[in-house]
């Protein structure tokens, strides 16, 4: 009987730790597929979204853009306005040519600088999540069939810099750089109305005619259908140099400039105080109409260069109408502005001084 006692008490010990096993492991198995419910959203969450770029094509790019290459010039400081600076690992800039750009955002000095021949090999190595590009970018499809979600961005007057700024906002993903593209654009717009109010009164024929120069060696300037065009007819300007087409940097004859006989000239990229004083001492530069007035001025540079397609566009066109048009335009403080802009965009406060190195073209201290 003892016999059969123990073997039946033997028998249901048995039982009872079968089946708390098999509890146990159906309890363990449901957490894990609880687990893995879990980690499917979070693949989910962390999966990709379709965005739209300058140029209307469609691109798939993370949810969560984290790490930003960036291979055309001027949208470098488009992505520092939005906040997005720390981002970047591959950037155009170097703190040789940008030197304000790393004072104000020393984030930049975190990332790589590409050449302007840069290999592709360099790109990849800093593993961005997303890369933008130019249209005009040589390495744009080798980069695109390697997986690397390519935006391209463009813009080629006020209308289309707005629409790129938002575009990359929304590339960025995240609601400080959508407020922030937002409150640019409410800003660009206006002052823009502000100096086209007052510029559309200035009749055709009292328009001074306007010579943007980029550089003397070779002599060139930038032609019609661009975005200088466009802040010079804002600041109530003619281009002088409409007429050539091709846009930016075209390069002409110092004969072709004596027959358009500029009433202001400007120096901007490659031509800056040291260009000023050979075009004021030369025999031929004499002859201009803009050099016998001493009318001749260095165009403010700061993160970047004002005129040209970068985020301080919105100063060049306030900075351009009070030195085309003095007269005309003495309600605009452009050192408040400037202060303002650097302030709000760039989290920076200038000091005066600061201020008129920049509008001096000045790298600073």
């Amino acid at each position: 009987m003892n016999k059969k006692i123990i073997t039946v008490l033997f028998i249901a010990i048995l039982s009872v730790l079968f089946f708390t096993g098999c509890i146990e492991e159906k309890i363990s198995l449901q957490g894990h597929g609880s687990t893995k419910g879990i980690s499917a959203s979070n693949d989910e969450n962390a999966g990709n979204r379709t965005v739209t770029d300058s140029l209307g094509r469609q691109v798939q790019v993370p949810l969560k853009v984290e790490r930003v290459a960036d291979t055309w010039m001027g949208h470098n400081e488009v992505l520092a306005m939005l906040g997005a600076d720390d981002r970047l690992v591959a950037t155009m800039f170097s703190p040789q040519k940008r030197p304000w750009m790393y004072k104000v955002c020393p984030t930049f000095n975190d990332a790589v600088t590409l050449s302007p021949t840069y290999d592709i090999e360099d790109l990849i190595a800093t593993k961005p999540d997303v890369v933008f590009m130019s249209k005009s970018d040589k390495n744009l499809e080798k980069v695109s069939n390697l997986g690397i979600p390519v935006v391209q961005v463009s813009f080629t007057d006020f209308d289309s810099m707005k629409k790129c700024i938002s575009d990359t906002a929304n590339v960025l993903g995240d609601e400080e750089a959508m407020e922030r593209a937002q409150q640019y654009n409410t800003y660009l717009d206006s002052k823009l109305e502000s100096v086209r109010n007052t510029s559309s009164q200035i009749p055709d024929e009292n328009r001074p005619k306007v010579l943007h120069v980029v550089s003397l060696s070779p002599l060139c300037v930038d032609g019609g259908g661009n975005i200088i065009s466009d802040w010079i007819e804002a600041a109530g300007g003619v281009n002088a140099a409409e007429e050539v087409k091709g846009g930016i940097m075209q390069e002409v004859s110092m004969e072709q400039i004596l027959k358009w006989n500029p009433d202001v000239v400007i120096l901007s990229v490659n031509a800056k105080s040291r260009e000023k004083e050979q075009i004021m001492n030369s025999d031929q530069w004499k002859k201009v109409k803009a050099v016998q007035d001493n009318r001749v001025f260095l165009n403010p540079e700061g993160a970047f260069i004002w005129s040209r397609a970068g985020a301080e566009e919105a100063l060049q066109i306030q900075w351009a109408a009070k030195t085309i048009n003095p007269d005309k335009f003495q309600f605009i403080d452009i050192n408040n502005e400037t202060k303002w802009f650097y302030k709000t965009f760039f989290e920076y406060e200038l000091t005066d001084e600061e201020v008129q190195k920049i509008l001096n073209a000045e790298a600073p201290d």
